[in-house]
């Protein structure tokens, strides 16, 4: 049973060495994973994080990329149909500091940065779901499936099934 599937684009963008921790950009991250793009920009439009105005440039950018992309090779990708498949805030380097300390010390600071990939794809079509077998008996919408039997019912079934023969 080979099965006819269309290999989806996906876009993607990404924004290095972005001045925040990547735990924090995760979190405005976290709030678009899965939704519709136009959906996902006023989800982080309207947040209060500081990363948001960044995550919504790198969005932008990957919707951006998939319209580029769709007409220059060619491909049939609908803009409104695009969905946020993975939004992810990897670890970048770290810059290392130091903050003078009383009598003479010195404490290290470590400020961290954060690489943001955003990756846009387009919602499959749904496919119509598949008819059921021929021997399968069709049940009348809104019917409640058959309960099933007990162990006692199936003893007596195969008790009466002998009987018989």
């Amino acid at each position: 049973m080979a099965k006819a599937t269309e290999a989806t684009r996906e876009f993607r963008a990404e924004a290095k060495f972005q001045r925040t921790s990547p735990q924090k950009a995760k979190l405005v991250l976290d709030m678009i994973k899965g939704q519709r793009v136009e959906q996902a920009i006023n989800t982080v439009h309207f947040s209060t994080k500081r990363m948001a105005p960044v995550v919504e440039k790198v969005l932008r950018s990957a919707i951006q990329n998939a319209n580029y992309l769709s007409q220059e090779q060619g491909l049939d990708v609908d803009v409104d149909n695009l969905y946020v498949k993975t939004a992810v805030a990897n670890e970048g380097p770290r810059l290392k500091r130091i903050r003078p300390a009383p009598m003479g010390r010195a404490f290290r600071v470590v400020k961290r940065t954060a690489h943001l990939t955003v990756q846009v794809a387009e919602k499959p079509s749904r496919v119509k779901a598949a008819a059921p077998a021929e021997g399968a008996p069709k049940r009348a919408r809104g019917a409640k499936p058959k309960a099933k039997t007990t162990a006692a019912e199936g003893r007596a079934r195969k008790t009466a099934a002998k009987a018989k023969a």
